[in-house]
């Protein structure tokens, strides 16, 4: 094995005045954790190939299987120091021809801040965006919300409209059911990001039966497995998974590890992709969200998008060495 070199990527907090709400979105981002790095030949080049796609079951319409989160790694001030790396992330992710974002207003400037970004490139129309309704009560506030994000984005619509942390459920996907009527957003969804609440967002599955559904799922975390993830398949919802890395617990129990043997047959030379990859085959899962404000981290993240998804035999091995 290569000795992997290990780095402390830093990420901001949310804003003041988010509180504990916000704390929680954070979670999402595991942009700001020491995890080890691909090996040297590859870390720094663009990833070679196509990415894989995955079906939208309710429409047909195919996405990118490594798509980048928000929370955490866009929460970042004016200064060149602050976004010159963002805009280098941003251009690697649209050269490699991934396109899904998420975000939300919740996560401290990050909207603004990711809107303003895409369009200094001229890439918002090719960006695959998704956004929340988050930490708001009743129809008048989400549809102000919304109405803010899109100007934060400077968009005029987004690709998925997602009630956040099942929060006001049926007042918000209402309103996001009333978006998607007006064209504001092809789809609707709901997330959570523990285990702790997936037998609800199972039930509300079954009663609501949303286009999309965001969940955390990792080799060390893998709850989702028991109801949600086949719950999903079974009423044809498309799945976003957040936490692969499990907010860097993996790297911090893999640091002085080697890859698995057959790692390399699998194109795979970093733990960061082997955890990507773990999330990636499970039949169930459409794309993966991890977020980082590295450009390194992002080609790494990426290449995770290329190649087979692992064997029944491959997974298990990881979930031996780590679950």
């Amino acid at each position: 094995m290569v000795t992997r070199r290990k780095f402390l990527a830093s990420s901001a907090l949310a804003a003041a005045g988010l509180g504990l709400a916000a704390c929680r979105d954070a979670a999402h981002a595991e942009s700001g954790q020491t995890r080890p790095g691909p090996s040297q030949s590859n870390a720094a080049s663009e990833p070679a190939g196509q990415l894989k796609t995955r079906v939208i079951p309710s429409s047909g319409e195919r996405l990118p299987v490594i798509g980048m989160g928000t929370s955490g790694s866009f929460q970042v001030g004016d200064s060149a120091a602050e976004r010159d790396p963002l805009r280098d992330v941003l251009r690697a992710f649209a050269a490699a021809g991934a396109t899904v974002i998420d975000t939300a207003p919740t996560y401290g400037g990050a909207e603004p801040v990711l809107g303003a970004l895409l369009a200094e490139q001229a890439l918002t129309a090719r960006m695959w965006l998704a956004t929340k309704l988050s930490g708001v009560n009743g129809r008048e506030a989400g549809l102000a919300q919304f109405a803010q994000s899109l100007r934060d984005l400077r968009t005029d619509q987004v690709a998925l409209l997602q009630v956040h942390n099942l929060g006001d459920l049926n007042t918000q996907l209402a309103v996001a059911r009333e978006l998607k009527d007006q064209g504001r957003t092809r789809y609707v969804g709901m997330t959570h990001y523990v285990e702790g609440a997936q037998p609800e967002l199972a039930r509300v599955m079954r009663e609501h039966k949303p286009d999309f559904v965001q969940i955390n799922y990792s080799v060390s975390a893998r709850g989702a497995e028991r109801e949600v993830l086949p719950l999903a398949q079974d009423l044809g919802i498309a799945v976003i998974i957040n936490r692969a890395f499990d907010d860097g617990k993996v790297f911090a129990r893999v640091k002085d590890m080697p890859l698995p043997g057959w790692a390399a047959e699998a194109g795979i030379d970093s733990w960061a992709q082997a955890l990507l990859k773990f999330a990636l085959s499970h039949p169930a899962v459409t794309v993966v969200i991890p977020a980082t404000s590295k450009l390194r981290h992002q080609r790494d993240n990426l290449r995770a998008g290329l190649g087979a998804d692992l064997t029944q035999a491959q997974r298990q091995s990881l979930i031996a060495l780590l679950a």
